[in-house]
């Protein structure tokens, strides 16, 4: 079936104002958004064999469920919660549930949910996210009196169950979690539903364009009364994969948003880890995966009292760092074993998890790592930034090349994106070696986070407050 009506067209008008005259210049950029009508027949059937699949394959799924809490992959005790068994009594009145898959996305709803709670204490609030690394760090930061539950896994029984269960007015999902039987479930009881951070990746945009997912992807977009996406690069592709354009709307990006707090980390081992490298250079390789760890060498040769903190993005990597760094002949402390920094030591591995915004307080310049081999696609960089540090990021970035280029464009200094290991060794010796170059890029970053962090909790409140809160809670 073609096109029904005209094309819709999305025009962007910009101004600019050149000189002291201040005439005005405009540009009139017209998309055109070619929107291909499926039958929701075809949908329907999509959705159908999809939930039959899934509901085939649950034994196995609870089997691998099982396999990975043996594995310390799934809470010990609460790994039921993922078959939407509930661990706690539902308190009576109207519930919101916000869902965050992992630590990142977690810390990112935490000041919404914080926001939500103060001006709307009559709500109960339900968070729930899916990796046992997120559970850890994020019991600890929630409100009093917020719910946590792990998120049911996508099949019938359990998804059924817990929608059932906690009844929710309102499903806040942060980022891009598009699970067909838990969207489906919650439009037939009713649920509103709204998507935050909303973000597609390039990978999953070709495959949800394609004529076996689309119809499925277009029907579960069509049920969420909210989509709040990162840029207007996401908005583009969540248009093309048909969703509505009433329900787009830009709030900003949450992960500019930090909240410190005394749970972060533990403050008193910081602040003598602060003392101890009081007179030392230091830098940080932060989010680092394997291979990353490498740069250091160099840097040694020419600044022999200089620390390298080294944050694995998985703590269970920071021993095998270690140790492979020992056999090299460095002298390495490693946090997990509380081992003290001593004169000759010039390697701290963080192998902890939850620290590392307290941690980026403690160095001058932060490398951001996910971001130096092929097929990574980048870390979060807004906390380095807020910290004060001088950032630096190689050329894998993925969907944070967004974050990148809105910092650079307020101040090119505020991030430095380097080609790789020669040009990042490079750079990092020119910080090291001039300090008015390494002021210039901290305050550049520190300043491109304050003012693109600045409203975005409000113009997120207000969003929620109108395309969702004021359907489900009348």
């Amino acid at each position: 079936m073609g096109p029904r009506g005209p094309l819709p067209t999305t025009r962007i008008t910009k101004t600019k104002i050149n000189g002291p005259a201040k005439k005005e210049k405009k540009w009139n950029v017209t998309i055109r958004l070619p929107m291909v009508m499926v039958m929701p027949m075809g949908a329907a059937i999509v959705y159908k064999l999809y939930r039959a699949l899934t509901y085939g394959v649950s034994p196995l799924v609870y089997l691998h469920l099982r396999w990975r809490k043996i594995r310390g992959r799934e809470h010990p005790l609460r790994w039921p919660e993922r078959l939407g068994r509930p661990s706690v009594s539902r308190p009576p009145g109207p519930l919101i549930w916000f869902h965050a898959v992992s630590l990142g996305e977690g810390m990112a709803a935490i000041p919404v949910i914080k926001h939500c709670r103060r001006l709307r204490p009559d709500l109960h609030i339900l968070m729930t996210t899916t990796t046992h690394s997120a559970f850890e760090v994020i019991k600890n930061r929630l409100p009093s009196g917020v719910i946590y539950q792990f998120c049911p896994l996508d099949i019938p029984v359990a998804v059924d169950a817990f929608l059932g269960y906690w009844k929710p007015s309102a499903i806040i999902i942060i980022e891009g979690e598009l699970w067909p039987n838990l969207i489906m479930g919650a439009s037939k009881r009713g649920i509103a539903l709204g998507l935050l951070n909303a973000r597609v990746s390039t990978k999953s945009f070709k495959q949800w364009s394609g004529p076996l997912f689309r119809p499925l992807i277009s029907l579960l977009l069509s049920k969420f009364s909210l989509i709040a996406p990162l840029s207007t690069l996401q908005a583009i592709r969540f248009q093309l994969l048909e969703a509505s354009p009433f329900t787009i709307n830009f709030s900003g990006d949450l992960k500019y948003v930090h909240e410190y707090d005394e749970s972060e980390g533990d403050i008193g081992s910081i602040e003598d880890l602060k003392a101890s490298l009081a007179h030392r250079q230091v830098w940080m390789a932060s989010s680092i995966h394997r291979g990353e760890e490498k740069v250091h060498k160099v840097l040694m040769q020419k600044n022999p009292n200089l620390v390298t903190i080294i944050v694995p993005r998985h703590p269970q990597h920071g021993k095998e760092i270690a140790q492979k760094l020992q056999k090299e002949g460095e002298v390495v402390a490693l946090r997990s074993r509380h081992e003290k920094l001593m004169p000759r030591t010039n390697v701290y591995v963080v192998d902890t998890l939850g620290e590392l915004r307290q941690l980026y307080k403690l160095t001058p310049i932060a490398v951001i790592g996910g971001s130096f081999l092929p097929g990574l696609a980048g870390h979060n960089i807004s906390e380095a930034a807020a910290a004060g540090c001088a950032v630096l990021t190689g050329p894998h970035i993925g969907h944070y090349s967004n974050m990148v280029l809105a910092m650079q464009r307020l101040n090119p200094k505020s991030v430095l994106q380097v080609s790789g290991k020669s040009e990042l060794e490079e750079a990092l010796s020119q910080l090291f070696s001039d300090a008015r170059v390494l002021e210039a890029q901290q305050m550049a970053a520190k300043e491109a986070f304050c003012a693109l962090s600045s409203g975005i909790i409000a113009n997120v409140w207000n969003l929620l407050n109108f395309h969702v809160f004021r359907r489900a809670l009348c």
